[in-house]
């Protein structure tokens, strides 16, 4: 891992993702989260201040370790029991039916083989649970979905990896039995960016 990735990109991360907007965001999906829970992207801990009081415990994906050192202050000052891991999101050594929730928030654009992850993430969800999901990807509109295929390749190297052109309401259907899913531009992100799903998934009981 280059000094970019580790260094500057999680400050630069942390920056852009603090913005008002985004917290409200968090919040609305994080308000129903509950039990024992994993997060898979947890970056620099942006979601910990708003894990509601139905959490019991918080098990964290995150393999870029420079992004340890920003959310460490974060995992301080919660009241929520947290254990880190640098895992990635691809191969959780983690058992079976093992969490009640899953939170993956602006992560599977990244990860290189998404499909891999989600998958992942249903074996490690107990039957019954539910996977929280916001997510930007590929737009509804073509013309905003060709300057997203235009870009993707320089903003996996500027954004460590990120893809703007993925179908994140196809890839979440293929891996879970039932999604609810809702599409929509940010109000304050170029539409090339800004144009987020976001969802629960429920693993059959």
């Amino acid at each position: 891992m280059g000094l970019y990735s580790r260094v500057i990109f999680p400050r630069l991360l942390d920056l852009s993702m603090s913005s008002k907007s985004m917290t409200a965001y968090r919040q609305q999906l994080l308000a129903d989260v509950s039990g024992n829970v994993l997060e898979i992207g947890f970056g620099t801990g942006l979601n910990l201040p708003h894990y509601p009081d139905t959490v019991q415990a918080l098990t964290t994906v995150e393999p870029n370790e420079g992004m340890g050192a920003i959310a460490q202050k974060r995992i301080d000052a919660s009241p929520i029991k947290v254990n880190t891991t640098l895992l990635n999101g691809e191969a959780l050594s983690l058992p079976d039916e093992s969490f009640d929730s899953i939170v993956c928030t602006w992560t599977l654009c990244s990860i290189p083989n998404a499909k891999k992850a989600l998958g992942e993430a249903y074996r490690v969800l107990k039957p019954g649970g539910k996977f929280f999901f916001i997510e930007h990807g590929l737009s509804n509109e073509q013309t905003i979905q060709t300057w997203q295929n235009r870009i993707t390749p320089i903003q996996r190297i500027i954004a460590d990896g990120c893809h703007l052109n993925r179908k994140i309401d196809r890839l979440v259907a293929e891996a879970f039995d039932e999604v609810t899913v809702e599409e929509f531009y940010a109000d304050d992100l170029p539409k090339i960016e800004g144009y987020f799903y976001r969802g629960v998934a429920i693993k059959a009981a």
